[in-house]
């Protein structure tokens, strides 16, 4: 199959999904202190595809971490919508995560022993909800898995795999999707196949999502990237390619 196209983008909207104030992210005391966030103020608007990028230890991660409230911030604010994450006992942060925010990994952190059309559904089962099932129809045939549902993991390919780990972030209509390398561990066919679902995720469906990446081809799918280094923003492209995303980042080694 040849490579997708990419979609044209659609105009940016100015409500916010996400934002940090301040958020510092401290490691550790005296001599062995990292700051792994240092002051990171940013917003991530509804209805944006914001990638995140930056050399190896730059906090990339750790800001995605905090913002999905996957990890506490050491001072400062992360909020999902007006909602801020350092008000909420467990319990509440838990039920934030299930009800309004969508992962996707590396590793598509898939039950093995769950088809693929079972673990679609498994958050929401979890949450005691049932899902939209004409949603979900939509969903599995815009990623082009919906032949695939009762097939287990191991009888998928890698791209399928991630294809799967998407359908069951968007399947609750969360108001955000926080993803972490989701082409990591795929080859460029696959990985530029799920770059296109989820542009298409954003232009088709209005979902918003915040993406690390190392890969200038991945990014440049993005309307816009936040540049980190040393825990803190350092730049941001708007419309980016991915020849002036690998400029960019050659600077970082200067």
């Amino acid at each position: 199959m040849a490579t997708p196209v990419i979609p044209a983008r659609r105009r940016a909207e100015t409500r916010t999904a996400a934002r940090t104030v301040d958020a510092f992210k401290i490691y550790g005391t005296g001599p062995a202190e990292v700051r792994a966030l240092d002051g990171v103020t940013a917003e991530f608007p509804v209805g944006v595809l914001t990638a995140i990028m930056g050399p190896s230890g730059s906090g990339k991660s750790t800001l995605l971490h905090c913002m999905a409230g996957l990890d506490s911030l050491t001072s400062g604010s992360a909020f999902i919508g007006d909602q801020d994450l350092s008000a909420l006992d467990d319990q509440h942060l838990t039920v934030l995560r299930r009800d309004r925010i969508g992962f996707v990994f590396q590793s598509f952190n898939l039950v093995p022993t769950l088809d693929a059309g079972a673990n679609i559904g498994l958050p929401m089962r979890l949450a005691g909800r049932r899902g939209d099932q004409a949603w979900i129809d939509e969903i599995t045939r815009t990623l082009g898995i919906a032949d695939r549902l009762h097939h287990r993991p191991s009888e998928l390919s890698g791209g399928q795999q991630q294809r799967v780990a998407v359908a069951r972030a968007l399947a609750g209509r969360p108001d955000i999707i926080f993803a972490d390398e989701p082409t990591g561990n795929l080859d460029s066919k696959a990985g530029a196949e799920v770059l296109h679902f989820l542009r298409q995720a954003v232009d088709d469906l209005g979902q918003t999502i915040v993406m690390v990446t190392h890969d200038p081809t991945a990014a440049a799918t993005a309307d816009r990237i936040l540049f980190l280094a040393d825990g803190r923003v350092v730049d941001e492209m708007r419309d980016p390619t991915a020849e002036r995303v690998l400029e960019r980042m050659k600077r970082f080694g200067e």
